[in-house]
């Protein structure tokens, strides 16, 4: 036995044990006593001599031999005034005492904060499967009211003002949030939602893509493309019905004929990007009216931003059977490949000019963060060329996480959450600790790189983790319980924007997130510029994908308290969502916008997470940087695809 002190010698045991038993041979004797002398005393006042008086002076003696047996005994120490009892490791747990019926009634527990919740796992498993079916049918019933907003004052306009009544087109003016959110609405059953946002996408989206001018290529690709091709695959496209997605097809409800075809007049606007760029860096503007792409007014592109298009390009290809979306997209990823890096990690923006990179920042969040998504996505999704063509993908994201485990991850003081943080100036500048909100995918994406989708149990039954696996998996585990403590040491339990994070050697404070009660209230610093939310996803996909490999019921806890805390604080009564601009006040100030990713992916991921396991599998469905889920590639020759 290893491990805490040796045991005693068993003459050792013997003398404690004697000396013991002797104590309360005496103890006994004592209380007998006491007892037949008051017995023999009030033996002389029978037949109605027994007063009662007399009644209450033996009834003080008794009283009083009790309390001198007790200050003697070894069984228990003194603790009531606090409320709480000490046993010895000598006490009898079978002889009943005087205390046994003199006991105070139990205290009920405390409730717990948030914060504290995880660490009782009593309670995390206390939910039945009924309780988190009520929890789903909450999130549908969410998402529908959502819809609802955005269905009676901004149909057709990219995004909801939902405190003005308005809509607003900031993505290009394409009807973003009903294409973002269809195959949401799909999954849900919401069957009305999928009859509405399908109608409008069969009657106004071509034209719309036929009128509108500037684009950006990214968001196109994630938001338009990417929900068209979903939403074509879940509603049966090309009369496939193999079941793998868990979701039963409704017939009649969508044209997936249409959806392709929007599709690839879409995708071959888009494909301007890539051919009329000088390299394999594709421009990030398209005039989809004019059919023609420019680069940004700098004249660079996100790092993230141009390798993040090959998951869409790729399927389209192989629903479309023509190869040549996916071949100009994965130029892209070749091209990095040649590319220098850091340990893996690479600088935030890169020149479609030149093809090399510009600047040194280095970061997981904005402009930085999906091109380490994507380098494990593509992989996954091409079944086939997993040891052949594509293997150099996972080794690309191997390298990259070693070097976010070398380079970025820090703990906090006092403590010990564990982050990531940047390099603004490169290897050689100073380490920042920042952590956007975005960095909160990376959880996720580990967990997904350690097992590739099935479940840690089977993954250790069968030896297909490697040592490296598990550390990455301990690693997602640890980042998901920050990313949740970012919304929990708030006042209105929803996490900023950005967080600055109490480092060794980095002793400036500052502003906190306004909830006292919380454990790591000294570790995290929220500045006023930092405070808004924008009803981001990244941490419930993070629960989502955590509670699907690692099964255990805590993920599914905090994605409850934090859909909670949307309701609570950001649900608008007329209809939609909004934004906020302050999560540390209360009531905290609201910013008057629904992001298409509330629908498209905050809600959708929360569904998941409360819903059945063989919904999606991650093993056979990968999802896009935008929560839309597409088939993972298994056939190199067969083209039509199975739901």
């Amino acid at each position: 036995m290893s491990g805490g002190s040796p045991p005693l010698p068993y003459s050792m045991r013997d003398v404690d044990g004697g000396a013991y038993n002797n104590a309360k041979f005496r103890q006994r004797s004592r209380l007998k006593m006491v007892t037949q002398a008051l017995i023999s005393k009030s033996s002389k006042y029978q037949c109605g001599k027994f007063t009662l008086g007399k009644f209450l002076s033996l009834l003080m003696v008794s009283g009083l031999v009790y309390l001198l047996v007790h200050k003697s005994s070894e069984g228990f120490v003194s603790g009531e005034l606090h409320g709480k009892e000490v046993q010895s490791k000598h006490a009898s747990k079978d002889s009943p005492n005087i205390r046994t019926f003199w006991r105070k009634s139990p205290r009920l527990p405390p409730r717990l904060p948030p914060n504290e919740i995880y660490k009782n796992s009593s309670i995390l498993h206390q939910s039945p499967p009924s309780e988190w079916t009520s929890r789903q049918k909450k999130v549908k019933e969410a998402f529908e009211h959502g819809w609802s907003g955005y269905r009676n004052y901004a149909l057709g306009y990219d995004e909801l003002m939902p405190l003005s009544h308005r809509g607003v087109d900031g993505l290009g003016g394409l009807g973003a949030t009903v294409v973002d959110s269809l195959d949401t609405a799909i999954i849900m059953g919401a069957d009305d939602v999928v009859s509405e946002a399908s109608a409008w996408i069969e009657d106004n989206l071509m034209k719309k893509i036929n009128e509108k001018g500037q684009v950006n290529l990214f968001e196109t690709t994630i938001r338009i493309l990417g929900g068209l091709l979903s939403a074509y695959h879940l509603s049966g496209g090309n009369q496939a019905g193999g079941g793998d997605s868990g979701i039963p097809v409704t017939p009649n409800k969508t044209n997936p004929d249409r959806l392709l075809e929007v599709s690839k007049d879409l995708a071959d606007r888009l494909l301007l990007a890539f051919t009329s760029s000088p390299t394999a860096i594709p421009y990030s503007d398209v005039v989809l009216r004019d059919r023609s792409a420019h680069a940004s007014p700098d004249g660079l592109s996100s790092t993230s931003e141009a390798t993040t298009l090959q998951l869409e390009f790729s399927y389209l290809s192989r629903i479309s059977g023509d190869p040549k979306y996916g071949l100009e997209a994965m130029k892209v990823l070749e091209h990095m490949r040649t590319l220098p890096t850091v340990e893996g990690l690479v600088p935030i923006y890169i020149s479609p000019y030149s093809g090399q990179f510009s600047g040194e920042n280095i970061r997981l969040g904005s402009r930085g963060d999906s091109y380490y998504e994507y380098l494990l996505k593509v992989w996954v999704q091409q079944e086939n060329y997993h040891n052949t063509s594509l293997k150099y993908l996972f080794e690309m994201y191997t390298e990259a996480m070693r070097g976010v485990k070398h380079l970025l991850v820090r703990k906090t003081t006092p403590n010990g959450l564990v982050f990531v943080g940047e390099l603004p100036h490169g290897r050689n500048g100073a380490f920042s600790p920042k952590m956007d909100h975005l960095v909160c995918f990376l959880p996720g994406t580990l967990a997904l790189g350690a097992t590739k989708g099935i479940t840690k149990k089977k993954a250790l039954e069968n030896n297909l983790l490697t040592k490296e696996d598990i550390e990455n998996l301990q690693l997602a585990e640890d980042l998901a319980k920050t990313c949740v403590e970012m919304y929990f040491v708030t006042s209105t339990g929803l996490a900023p924007e950005i967080a600055y994070f109490h480092i060794e050697g980095n002793p400036d404070g500052g502003p906190d997130g306004g909830n006292k009660s919380s454990e790591y209230i000294n570790d995290i610093t929220i500045k006023p510029l930092d405070r808004h939310n924008l009803l981001r996803p990244e941490t419930v996909e993070s629960l989502f994908v955590l509670h699907r490999i690692t099964e255990d019921p805590k993920y599914r806890e905090w994605g409850w308290q934090i859909f909670q805390a949307f309701e609570k604080y950001t649900k608008v009564d007329s209809g939609g969502y909004t934004s906020l601009d302050d999560v540390t006040s209360i009531p905290p100030p609201r910013r008057d916008k629904m992001e298409t990713f509330f629908l498209g992916e905050t809600l959708k991921y929360l569904y998941l997470l409360f819903g059945e396991s063989n919904i999606l599998p991650l093993d056979k469905y990968v999802f896009n940087t935008e929560a839309h889920p597409l088939p993972v590639i298994r056939s190199a020759v067969q083209v039509s695809d199975t739901v």
